[in-house]
């Protein structure tokens, strides 16, 4: 049965297999099938954890530990969430454990690897006038609000899946992603070019959007 899955995962791009699907041929004994998981969703786990870390080789380690994880326990998916979240939900937890150890060899922004595929959202956050400073700012919120903030504004993610991801309520998730932004306004708040940007982002930080998909 999942001999015929192989092949046919060997003949259509990644992007016709659903998730599900693959990890259904995952279950059924086809390991090589995983491959096409890694490849789908690596760069944006990179991208993720190194904005938590800002250390690129910690960043990578956290992924391939992800990885091998997500497959050791991949019988144990059961769908209540997608795939993407659930993975991004064991890096959280993988980086949780090490991300005070690196916050002080932390590199430089500009020395992070270049993601092509960033989500939209970052360029409309990030300019690159305010780039270095935001991220400096951002290494000093505590490790729940930096994760929403990450999940939310450079992943482009719904609160319901940074709810997932983080394993709370949805109204935690919303609430860490709002005093995050709180606290980098305050600490802009006497530099008239980062006030400026707040202040166009203020019904943001008020009234968290209430998205439920991307």
């Amino acid at each position: 049965m999942h001999g015929k899955d192989l092949n046919k995962s060997d003949q259509l791009g990644s992007d016709e297999i659903s998730d599900d699907h693959i990890i259904q041929m995952v279950k059924n004994g086809d390991k090589k099938a995983f491959g096409l998981l890694v490849r789908r969703h690596q760069k944006a786990l990179l991208r993720m954890c190194v904005r938590l870390m800002r250390d690129a080789t910690a960043a990578e380690d956290i992924v391939q530990e992800s990885f091998i994880k997500a497959f050791v326990k991949i019988h144990s998916f059961e769908g209540r969430s997608s795939f993407k979240s659930w993975l991004f939900q064991i890096a959280v937890n993988t980086t949780k454990n090490k991300w005070r150890s690196h916050r002080e060899d932390a590199v430089d922004h500009e020395q992070m690897p270049q993601m092509s595929e960033a989500a939209t959202a970052e360029k409309d956050l990030i300019k690159n006038a305010v780039a270095q400073l935001i991220a400096e700012a951002i290494e000093t919120l505590p490790f729940r609000q930096k994760t929403a903030l990450t999940l939310r504004i450079y992943e482009d993610l719904s609160f319901k899946e940074i709810a997932d991801i983080m394993q709370c309520p949805y109204d935690t998730a919303k609430a860490n992603f709002r005093h995050a932004l709180l606290k980098l306004k305050e600490q802009f708040q006497h530099d008239e070019e980062m006030a400026q940007y707040f202040t166009e982002h203020e019904p943001e930080v008020s009234a968290v959007r209430d998205i439920n998909s991307i």
